[in-house]
């Protein structure tokens, strides 16, 4: 009895190491589905959506983004009928042209006339948005700072519905170098390009002034015809890489008389 009773430990021991093993096994498995889970349940990466591509990638020459024909029109006199250029350290993002002249009508007085013409481009980025979206902030903060005039008088804004995707009129008379002026702005949004046109008139030397209906008619149109300037800039006309069919040339005479021939036999054979 007293020998087998170790013998009978060991036996127990023996059979415990399967059991310790099956444990220790389990524990493992265990630990790496933890990890697993854990690693899986990392959330991914977040991606941004991309922003809108610009509509517009040119600005037109402001210069001739209103015709020679409208400059004449609403500056008779104009010091520079080529208009005068605003400095600008990229042009494919913002330009600008003014014209100013007196119409000197003798003893009748004289007729002083001021037109300029801005365009301002965004394109659009990543981390300030579409160019169209910072356009329209743009073309909100241009509207504002023509309300904001100082010494206007009888000032008042109202929408315009014809011209580029969204525009605005403002109107107000101002008193400078001892003259009544007829002023008007007109800021304009289409696609990713602001356009501003102010156009001003005033009568010297016992001159009226001009009416404020001539005045806005005139910045109307001068708005009108540089928004589809902005167009025509960027209008690049047949799409890239296409080319019109070319013609096939005429045959000559003895290719002629050689198709007829071949034509024949292939009729009698």
């Amino acid at each position: 009895m007293h020998r087998s009773a170790p013998r009978l430990a060991r036996i127990l021991a023996c059979a415990a190491v399967p059991v310790m093993l099956v444990v220790a096994g389990c524990s493992s498995d265990s630990d790496g589905k933890k990890d697993d889970a854990t690693s899986s349940s990392a959330s991914p990466t977040k991606t941004e959506p991309a922003v809108a591509p610009a509509k517009f990638a040119e600005l037109p020459d402001p210069c001739k983004s209103v015709t020679a024909k409208t400059v004449r029109s609403l500056v008779p006199s104009a010091k520079d009928k080529g208009g005068i250029r605003g400095k600008s350290s990229d042009t494919s993002a913002r330009g600008g042209c003014s014209w100013n002249g007196l119409d000197d009508n003798g003893v009748k007085g004289s007729q002083y006339r001021w037109l300029d013409v801005g365009f301002t481009r965004f394109a659009s980025d990543q981390s300030l948005g579409s160019g169209a979206e910072r356009a329209q902030a743009d073309y909100t903060k241009q509207v504002a700072k023509a309300q904001a005039t100082e010494g206007a008088k009888k000032l008042a804004t109202a929408p315009l519905g014809s011209i580029g995707e969204e525009a605005t009129k403002i109107t107000y008379d101002l008193t400078k170098t001892g003259e009544d002026f007829k002023y008007v702005t007109v800021v304009a949004r289409t696609g990713n390009v602001v356009v501003t046109v102010n156009y001003n008139g005033a009568g010297y030397a016992g001159a009226k002034a001009p009416s404020a209906a001539d005045i806005l008619e005139g910045a109307e149109k001068a708005a009108k015809e540089a928004v589809a300037a902005v167009a025509a800039a960027n209008d690049s006309g047949q799409p890239s890489g296409s080319s019109k069919p070319s013609t096939p040339p005429k045959p000559s005479s003895t290719a002629k008389a050689k198709a007829k021939a071949s034509a024949s036999g292939s009729k009698t054979g």
